[in-house]
Parts: structure tokens; C-alpha cells; sequence
């Protein structure tokens, strides 16, 4: 198979997807999710959302599947012990100092241990444990903003700390609570009416106020992608509106246009998406867009009683693959932008696990049932847990084994994976990404190469460290691992890659056969180097031999400064001899070797120490980078073999 791509992302203009002129929604639709039509079709509240309420048997069998086992724990510990505190100061150090984690580790600290309490209250049925509902509900109502600082945006323009409660900002966290009071209003509120009156009543309120209102009455949220370029925010903020309007609001024209709203920003970022359901930010990231989207659609199939059904929609059959395709092996998957290698595993697995068993995706589901855990874990959102638990197919799923595809190349993201043989991540697998660094949580990247040995990483992307004011400010590209010199790619006589959309890869040509896995891309319009004419960057892996090569060649208006290739390294490394350097990953995979003409390029190697736990609990205390200095010919060609050293 040859796929030839040009252009920064395949299927995409600045405004959109190429040829989509309306959301894949709107397309299969039509007026069916519009206002009119939906306050006719949704359910009424009390029946809106696809889980039972207490006193159904369904929980009595969660109590005893054990299933609830980490959560019991945990809240058996915590009770009558004093709830998370969020404090003005934590939240007033951001707009000061920028570090955001003391805030929201309160906030989040706050939300499990209401989850955890709903849980308990649902399962038990004692009051000891509605009472305490009661209590961390209230806590959330009495909460100054549920929008987290980062996100805050009245404080800077004013020259303020603390946020302003006459203006509620909408963004993730205050979606989040919105969602978790309607979930925990599903399967409690007739128990907490009758032993807090008053109370639903305060919980619709506060939700109207800071969430309902401003979702319509605003229409400048960034994160609506209006422009048609919405991130991962808007499918996360829309789908926790959703489940809030239908749960919280009562029947009628209000209520639909609520819905009707948080559909249609679902629909831009699907219509966003490429047609092959890849997503720029990664497999990390998958999980807060794209299975965001996934659950909403699942609720708004149940609130309609089954009139809006995505499953025939392509973008929504093909982004439910897009997780196993990105599994490297183990723990370890191939990570983009602010991703990580090794992301935290307890996903919602239920959600492409449901996905895959309606559209027949064998492969997806196998790898679910490969991740699936043996319960219901102690930080679970309430939504996804209530799910996971009256999901009796998903309940039942033996152990799989993971499908570890042979090859895949995505065009709209232009993003491949290949291994020496499908089924087993022994051996290497070779994955390479082209784009350009406009993207959503953007590093600059373009024509970067991650390598795999047994499945661990050795040639890697360093991810992301802890978030904090300046990742997404003006100065996010001082962040080392940010910067095109700290990732597998060029520097050309002495400059970086250049940020923004513009600074991209061009020409590229992917060749994918039963003995051979080639990419083949132009990289010269990703670096400000006016006499830079091509550098072609050809990156392979020679199933048969399980060798991968990178090989780089280049052509100037003239000779100039020399290029530095660099390759970010995990594991303990070692030099035996001149041109060559070899790799030992931590977790028992093998060794790799990596080997160069040492007569043509200068090698030499730094340490970067990792104390960030965002880093360090991924890839331990270091990361080594290689740096191989080239000489500034106006042409010249290069290459690198990296192979598995016995």
C-alpha cells in the first residue's frame, strides 16, 4: 500500500475539515436535533439518563460483585474525617506564582470523595452515608466557582485574585460539577428530598446559574470552536451540559435548546476530527475528546429513545480504533503533543468496549477487555462509574490480549505506527509523525520519530511536565520539553522548528508492505531557514531483519553552519565504540543499538535530570539526549540504524 499526503494535516483547512460543510451530526440528522424536534423527542428528567435509580436491583449486585471494593475502602477510611478544603490563597498562588496543582488537588480531592459518598449511599442504602452525600453536595454548592484559576476569566483583566461569583466562568470544572451533582441527583434525589427538602431544589440552581445560563447566553467560550477548530474542551464541557440539562432542567422548549446547544458542539468537534478519527493530542488525550464524545452520544441516544443514533456515523466508527492502534505494548502507547508515554491506566474502558461491541470493532474490544480492571477505581468520575457498573456485558468481559496491530497510518494527522509482526510487541515498532505545530496542545515536533523495543520506548518523546500559568501562556515555548531541540528531530544550522501552523511537513509518502513499513516527508517548511531548499527525513522498519533506519538528506542554496540530529534516549547508556550507542530500557525489554558513521557526524550526549513527577514517574530520574553534529554542506545525506542488541 502507498499513501502519498501533502499539506498539514490531511482533510483539514483553517476552518475545518476539507469538503465537510456541515458536522457529521447535523448531516445524519438533520432537524431531528434541533430545538423543535427535541423538546417532542427527549425523555422526560427522571428517565433522561441511562442508569436506574436507587433501589434498583442493579445496585444490589454491584454491592455484592465486588466491583465496588477500592471505593469502599477508601471511603470507610474517609468518613467523618474533615472534607478537602479549596482555599482562596490556593486559588489566589496562580494568578501569582502560576503553580495551579495546590488549587485543583482540593477541588478534585473534593469531587472523588463525593463520588466515592454517592457510591456508598447508592450500594448501601444507609443514611450515614446519604448524609454524608448530603454534605459534599452542599460543600459544591457553597464553593465560590467551580471553574478552576487557570481558567478563570475575569481576574487578570480586573487586577483580581479570587473569582468573581456575579460572573461564573464556564470551563471544565464547572461542566464537571454540573455533571457529577445531575449524576448523583439521578440515582439519590428522591432519597435526598425526602431527607434534605429543599436541597434538589438549591442543587438546580446553583447549576442554572453557573453553568445552564452562561452556556447559552454566551456565546464567545473559546472552546465552542466557533472558528472550526475546537479542542478536546469543547466535547468534555458539552457532553457534562448535556447530562446536566437533561437531568436538572424541567421539560420544554428550555430544556431542548440546552440540549440542542451542547449537541452542536459535539457535531464541530466532530466535524473537526479527521475522517479517520485521529486525534492531534494524542492517545492520552483521546479519553477527554473523543470518548467524550463517545459517552455523549451514548446519553443522547437514550434521551431520545434511540432517534439520534451515531453508530453509522464514519468519524465515530473509526475514532473508536483509535486507542489500540497507538498501543506501543504493556503500559506504554505512543504519545503526542502533552500526552504521556505511560498514562495513567484507569481509563473508562467500558466506553470504546461498548462502542466496539455495537459496531462489531473485534480489535478495539479485545484491547479494552486487555486494560480492564478489576474494579470500579477509588477516583472515578460518578458519570463514567455508573456506567461501568450497570454495564453487564462489560461486567462480565473475560481477559484479553491486546491486538498490537502490524502498521497504521493515519493522514489527518499523519501520524504511523509499524512493528516487526502484529499480535506481539516483541521487536521494534516504529512510529513517526509529520502535522505541523499549530496543534492542540502543540509541541514542535514535525517529523519526530519514537522507537519501541518489546514495547518500552527507548527513542522517545519526553511528554509534558506539570502544568502550570506559563504552559499555556505567551512563554510556553521555554519549556525544554516543548522545544524541537529536546525531540527526535533536525536542528538546521543552528535554528529550531518555528511554531505555528505554517511550520509544517510537506510531500509526505508512506509505503506499507508485508516486509516494510516507510515514511518518506519533507521537513524544510517546519524550520525559518530561508536557504533551506528540502530536508527529507525517511524513516523504516525492515520487518524481516526488525531494523529500523532514519535517514536524513538535505539540500541548501549554499554551505553554512553545521546541522545537529538529536535523539532522546531511555534507559542506561552506553558507548562500546566510536558511532555507536546502546540502549538498556528498564522493565526487562532488550537492548537496542543505535549506530552512525562516526567519520561524517560528532557525537555527543546530555543528561537531563527529571524531578518533575510528571516526567520522572514516567521515564525514572533521566532522560540522555544524543546530539550528532553534521557538517553544513549545501547537500548531504545521513542515516542512523538502530537494531536489537542480542
Amino acid at each position: 500500500m502507498t499513501n502519498t499526503a501533502t499539506g498539514p494535516a490531511v482533510g483539514r483547512t483553517e476552518s475545518g475539515p476539507a469538503g465537510r460543510t456541515t458536522g457529521p451530526l447535523l448531516a445524519a440528522w438533520g432537524a431531528a436535533m434541533l430545538p423543535d424536534a427535541l423538546a417532542g423527542s427527549l425523555l422526560p428528567p427522571e428517565k433522561a439518563l441511562p442508569i436506574p435509580a436507587a433501589g434498583d436491583g442493579v445496585w444490589d449486585r454491584s454491592a455484592e460483585s465486588g466491583a465496588l471494593l477500592a471505593v469502599r475502602e477508601r471511603a470507610e477510611a474517609e468518613l467523618g474525617t474533615p472534607w478537602p478544603q479549596p482555599l482562596a490563597s490556593q486559588y489566589a498562588r496562580y494568578f501569582r506564582d502560576g503553580n495551579r496543582t495546590r488549587y485543583e488537588s482540593q477541588v478534585f480531592e473534593r469531587q472523588d470523595r463525593l463520588t466515592r459518598t454517592v457510591l456508598m449511599a447508592l450500594a448501601s442504602g444507609a443514611d450515614e452515608w446519604l448524609e454524608e452525600a448530603a454534605d459534599g453536595i452542599v460543600q459544591l454548592c457553597e464553593q465560590s466557582s467551580w471553574c478552576w484559576p487557570a481558567h478563570e476569566d475575569t481576574c487578570r483583566p480586573r487586577g483580581t485574585v479570587l473569582p468573581d461569583v456575579a460572573t461564573p466562568c464556564l470551563d471544565l470544572g464547572a461542566a464537571d460539577v454540573a455533571a457529577q451533582l445531575a449524576w448523583a441527583d439521578q440515582v439519590l434525589g428522591d432519597r435526598l428530598a425526602e431527607r434534605f427538602p429543599g436541597l434538589r431544589e438549591r442543587v438546580r440552581a446553583e447549576v442554572r446559574a453557573r453553568v445552564l445560563a452562561p452556556f447559552v447566553q454566551r456565546r464567545d467560550w473559546h472552546w465552542l470552536g466557533l472558528d472550526g477548530d475546537p479542542s478536546n474542551w469543547c466535547p468534555w464541557i458539552c457532553g457534562n451540559v448535556l447530562v446536566a440539562a437533561l437531568r436538572l432542567t424541567e421539560a420544554g422548549q428550555e430544556r431542548a435548546c440546552q440540549v440542542a446547544l451542547a449537541v452542536a458542539g459535539i457535531d464541530r468537534y466532530l466535524a473537526a476530527l479527521p475522517d479517520d478519527g485521529s486525534v492531534d493530542e494524542g492517545y492520552e488525550y483521546w479519553w477527554n475528546g473523543a470518548c467524550r464524545a463517545l459517552e455523549a452520544l451514548d446519553v443522547l441516544e437514550h434521551a431520545t429513545a434511540g432517534r439520534l443514533d451515531a453508530s453509522e456515523i464514519q468519524v465515530v466508527r473509526e475514532t473508536v480504533r483509535f486507542p489500540h492502534r497507538m498501543h506501543l505494548g504493556g503500559p506504554w502507547y505512543l504519545n503526542l503533543a502533552d500526552a504521556r508515554a505511560r498514562p495513567p491506566a484507569d481509563q473508562p474502558w467500558q466506553v470504546p468496549h461498548r462502542w466496539a461491541r455495537r459496531l462489531g470493532v473485534h480489535d478495539a474490544r479485545r484491547h479494552a477487555e486487555s486494560q480492564r480492571a478489576a474494579g470500579i477505581s477509588a477516583a472515578a468520575e460518578l458519570g463514567r462509574a455508573l456506567r461501568e457498573l450497570v454495564d453487564v456485558e462489560w461486567q462480565s468481559a473475560g481477559p484479553g490480549e491486546p491486538p498490537l496491530v502490524a502498521g497504521v497510518w493515519l493522514p489527518g494527522t499523519q501520524i504511523g505506527l509499524a512493528r516487526a509482526a502484529g499480535g506481539t510487541a516483541r521487536g521494534l515498532t516504529l512510529a513517526i509523525k509529520g502535522g505541523h505545530n499549530g496543534e492542540h496542545h502543540n509541541h514542535n515536533d514535525v517529523g519526530s520519530v519514537v522507537v519501541a523495543v518489546d514495547g518500552v520506548p527507548v527513542l522517545v518523546d519526553a511528554g509534558r511536565p506539570t502544568y502550570t500559568a506559563q504552559t499555556f501562556g505567551p512563554d510556553r515555548y521555554a519549556i525544554w520539553t516543548m522545544r524541537s531541540d529536546w525531540h527526535n528531530v533536525p536542528e538546521i544550522r543552528g535554528a529550531p522548528q518555528g511554531q505555528g501552523r505554517r511550520f509544517r511537513a510537506r510531500d509526505v509518502e508512506v509505503v506499507d508492505e508485508p516486509g516494510r513499513f516507510e515514511a518518506r516527508l519533507d521537513l524544510a517548511a517546519a524550520y525559518p531557514v530561508p536557504e533551506l531548499e528540502r530536508w527529507w527525513r525517511t524513516a523504516a522498519l525492515d520487518r524481516r531483519d526488525s531494523r529500523v533506519t532514519i535517514g536524513d538528506s538535505w539540500s541548501f542554496t549554499g554551505d553554512g553552519d553545521p546541522n545537529v540530529l538529536h535523539f532522546l534516549l531511555n534507559g542506561q547508556v552506553e558507548q562500546p565504540s566510536a558511532g555507536q550507542a546502546v540502549i538498556r530500557p528498564p522493565g526487562g525489554a532488550r537492548a537496542v543499538l543505535l549506530a552512525w558513521d562516526p567519520g561524517v557526524a560528532t557525537a555527543a550526549f546530555t543528561v537531563r535530570t527529571l524531578a518533575d513527577p510528571m516526567l520522572s514517574t514516567v521515564w525514572g530520574d533521566r532522560l540522555t539526549r544524543l546530539e550528532l553534529r553534521l557538517p553544513g554542506t549545501a547537500r548531504g545525506a545521513f542515516e542512523v540504524r538502530m537494531g536489537v542488541w542480542e
